[in-house]
C-alpha cells in the first residue's frame, strides 16, 4: 500500500513538473506572496450575440440600450447576402439574447440568383404566412393574434414571444421571413 502512494506522489510531482516546463510562465502558488494573484477585470456592458449575415459572428460586450444598427457597426457590418428587410436598425435590442440577420439567397446554392420567396410578419396575413414551410394554422393565427395585441415585431427574434413557436420552429422559418417592405 505505501508503495502505491509513494508512486502516486511521484507521479503527481513529475505531471506538474512537466506542466511548468511546457508553460513556464506558470507560476506555483505561493500563499505567502500576493504576487501571484491576477484580478480580472470585465467590461462594462451587457452581452449581445449576432449570428448570420454578417462580417464577424459573435458575442459582443456593448452598453446596455444599444440599437440593431450598434451591434451591426461592432461585428463589422452585413454581408452582400443580408436581407435588410428582415432587420430594423433602430431596433432597441435585448441584453443576452442572440440575434440572426437572414440571408437573401438561399445559403445551400451558390449559384442562384433569385432570392428567397418570404412573408412579412408584420402586415401578412395567417393565409399568406402559411405558405412558409414549418407555419402551420395555428402559428399563423397566433402571428397575427400577437402582432394585433402587442404592435409590429421589432426583430426576428420576437417570434419567439409567439405561442407556438419555439427554437426549432424559429430556426426553421427565420430565413423565410421579414419586417418591412
Amino acid at each position: 500500500m505505501m508503495k502505491v502512494l509513494i508512486g502516486v506522489v511521484i507521479v503527481a510531482f513529475i505531471v506538474i513538473v512537466g506542466f511548468l516546463v511546457i508553460d513556464p510562465d506558470l507560476n506555483p502558488v505561493n500563499p505567502g506572496n500576493s504576487n501571484n494573484i491576477t484580478e480580472v477585470s470585465t467590461p462594462q456592458g451587457s452581452k449581445y450575440t449576432i449570428e448570420g449575415e454578417v462580417y464577424k459572428a459573435g458575442t459582443y460586450v456593448l452598453s446596455d440600450g444599444i440599437t440593431m444598427n450598434d451591434l451591426l457597426e461592432a461585428a463589422g457590418g452585413t454581408t452582400a447576402n443580408a436581407d435588410d428587410l428582415a432587420y430594423f436598425t433602430n431596433a432597441t435590442l435585448k441584453a443576452g439574447t442572440t440575434y440572426y440577420i437572414a440571408s437573401r439567397f438561399d445559403e445551400t446554392d451558390i449559384c442562384s440568383k433569385s432570392e428567397i420567396s418570404k412573408v412579412n410578419i408584420n402586415q401578412d396575413d395567417a393565409q399568406t404566412l402559411m405558405s412558409v414551410n414549418g407555419i402551420t394554422t395555428s402559428i399563423a393565427s397566433s402571428i397575427v393574434s400577437y402582432r394585433s395585441e402587442n404592435g409590429t415585431f421589432n426583430t426576428l427574434e420576437d417570434l419567439l414571444k409567439v405561442y407556438g413557436i419555439g427554437n426549432a420552429t424559429y430556426h426553421k422559418i427565420r430565413n423565410y421571413v421579414i419586417l418591412h417592405q
